[in-house]
């Protein structure tokens, strides 16, 4: 693992905008569509108006999609430079306690594997806990290693086992 910054969790802004743009592009490239968090297409920085208010909506609960939760959207920063995404979810529905759980986060390509993810998720269990969540059900993949590590890292204990569309997901859950 390459040495890391410090990461610090910033609500989306036009402060960071260029660098989220160029980060996006990174997950593109490799065909990770779920990096976006907010449904949002953004291809320039004139987006991020509609992106900005999108977020606030889904933090506060507001003109929330059929089946969505109020979520905050986070954007893990180093420097000037935007490493990663995290989504925390206010609380669960149905979908949610299978794939997702409270807390969801994604590193950008480049930024794997400094330590990041780690840092992200450490950075959001104290805000989850701010917003009532005793214990926090994060999932993985189970061939996502790297992802395994970081939520077993920060104290996550393996609840259970979940196989849905082929795929087997772990189910964790953090003490807050």
């Amino acid at each position: 693992m390459k040495k890391s910054g410090k990461v610090k969790l910033v609500l989306p802004s036009m402060k960071y905008a260029s660098a989220y743009l160029k980060a996006l592009k990174e997950f593109a490239k490799i065909g990770e569509i779920t990096a976006l968090g907010v449904h949002v297409e953004l291809k320039k920085i004139d987006d991020f108006k509609v992106y900005i208010k999108r977020a606030r909506d889904n933090r506060n609960g507001f003109n929330l999609p059929k089946g969505r939760v109020p979520s905050t959207t986070y954007w893990a920063v180093v420097g000037n430079k935007i490493v990663g995404r995290v989504d925390i979810r206010h609380k669960l529905n149905k979908n949610l306690r299978v794939i997702g759980g409270h807390i969801g986060y994604t590193v950008v390509p480049s930024e794997r594997q400094k330590g990041y993810g780690t840092q992200m998720l450490a950075c959001a269990l104290p805000i989850a806990k701010k917003l009532g969540i005793k214990n926090a059900l994060v999932t993985c993949n189970a061939t996502n290693i790297a992802s395994k590590k970081i939520i077993e890292h920060n104290g996550g204990k393996l609840i259970n086992k979940v196989k849905k569309d082929k795929i087997l997901r772990l189910h964790y859950n953090i003490k807050l």
